[in-house]
């Protein structure tokens, strides 16, 4: 087979920014061809010809789900393969989390909603990283975003991924899924996880990509498996998957264990009816933010009241506590779900203001919703300049600075502006 023609160019000499002089330094040869764009990266070997001879050498059949490059990458033949390696398996919020002990838990969701996770990260353009965290304690590289939208409970990598999942084949691939390539002999070199968004051609050869990668997460048409190493990629489906509510199987959201009795549910309950009702109520809409268990609290019972709620009951008939009713439309299948509106109720009111939690959950050591959700209100007000790495669900000095200014801000002083947010503070926030 005759050699492919390659075209050389030269990388430039002059710019100074770090990856040009670093570049300089290290390689008097041209980069490789996964960088582009910057003339930092310019040094590329773009190939002219003999790429199907390539693709089909590489891998067999892979040059039959080769497609054209997408138009607004003409200027490459492939799209980048992964340019940092991906972080270790971490609790959520990184090394001041909580360490996740036990076997491995699969807590159940629909595709909806792992489809639905995934687009948050690529609607708020969430940079990657594989060292920082996201404000709902993710890890911001590929494998962190995986954990996100299959909702687990702490970070995984590519080389732990696979436990959660059961391998498919190409035909079977649905939206939720994942493509996983994990390099076992060097993994920070090619290792990559995307999540299947759907085909986008009859002939199957190219699929809507959801995935985390630099500069930000993003989807995108993309050549199956993927742009690069494509025949290394294996098809796996989350464990825990359960059916929508609104599509053919969502039989398998239902079941036919008859009520047990309002005995199992409320404060101090622990066993599998609690865990049982849990996994119901995703089925039909309700949100857990870190999946159900045999032990009740209070997202167990904030999100029975929100499928009572949407059934347009009130009063006692919307307690948060399932009676025999509430089971009966969950173990059928019938009734209203759960609008996402209504999917997460506020907290109730505190000090006579609505959503206040009380000042006890931001205290130093303190790592919860609420502060998350504080500090992403603290730089809409403008003051970000807090947060270089962004807000986080741990309480920290970056916290306690930027909601002192703010205090100040209001004309507050001594111990009004201590910096930890009490009703007032909270009020002015949130109007």
């Amino acid at each position: 087979m005759p050699a492919p023609v390659f075209q050389e160019f030269d990388p430039a000499t002059t710019c100074e920014c770090p990856g040009c002089v670093h570049w300089r330094r290290v390689s008097p040869s041209p980069l490789p061809g996964r960088f582009g764009g910057h003339p930092a990266a310019r040094g590329v070997l773009v190939v002219a010809a003999a790429a199907s001879a390539a693709l089909a050498a590489g891998a067999p059949g892979a040059a039959a789900h080769s497609t054209p490059p997408a138009p607004h990458r003409s200027a490459a033949p492939a799209d980048p393969e992964p340019q940092t390696p991906q972080g270790a398996r971490s609790p959520l919020h990184g090394p001041h989390g909580k360490p996740v002990k036990g076997p491995v838990t699969t807590p159940p969701i629909t595709r909806t909603q792992i489809i639905n996770r995934a687009k948050t990260w690529v609607t708020a353009k969430v940079p990657y990283s594989m060292s920082l965290y996201w404000t709902d304690g993710y890890r911001q590289d590929c494998s962190g975003y995986v954990s996100m939208a299959w909702g687990l409970t702490g970070n995984e990598w590519t080389g732990s991924l696979d436990q959660f999942g059961t391998k498919i084949t190409k035909e079977e691939l649905q939206p939720g899924d994942i493509l996983l390539f994990h390099n076992p002999d060097d993994p920070e070199k090619g290792s990559h996880v995307v999540i299947f968004g759907g085909w986008t051609d009859y002939t199957h050869t190219s699929y809507t990509v959801y995935e985390q990668t630099p500069p930000h997460a993003r989807s995108q048409p993309t050549p199956y498996a993927y742009w690069s190493n494509s025949s290394k990629y294996v098809p796996y489906r989350y464990k825990g998957l359960i059916a929508d509510p609104a599509t053919p199987g969502a039989q398998a959201a239902r079941t036919a264990v008859a009520f047990p009795g309002a005995a199992y549910f409320g404060p101090g309950a622990h066993n599998k009816y609690v865990t049982l009702l849990g996994q119901l109520l995703i089925a039909r809409g309700a949100h857990y933010p870190k999946g159900p268990g045999p032990d009740w609290g209070p997202a167990d019972q904030r999100a029975t009241q929100a499928f009572q709620q949407a059934q347009g009951w009130t009063g006692a008939a919307a307690d948060g506590l399932p009676g025999p009713r509430t089971w009966e439309l969950l173990a059928t299948g019938r009734g209203r779900n759960i609008e996402s509106a209504t999917a997460v109720p506020s907290a109730p009111a505190s000090h006579g203001v609505p959503g206040y939690p009380g000042k006890n959950l931001f205290r130093p050591g303190a790592a919860n919703d609420y502060v998350a959700r504080l500090g992403r209100r603290l730089v809409e007000k403008g003051y970000g300049r807090f947060y270089p790495n962004g807000p986080h669900a741990a309480w920290g000095e970056a916290d306690r600075r930027a909601v002192e200014a703010f205090q100040r801000a209001q004309g507050w002083r001594g111990g009004a502006a201590d910096g930890y947010p009490g009703p007032e503070t909270w009020r002015r926030l949130f109007l």
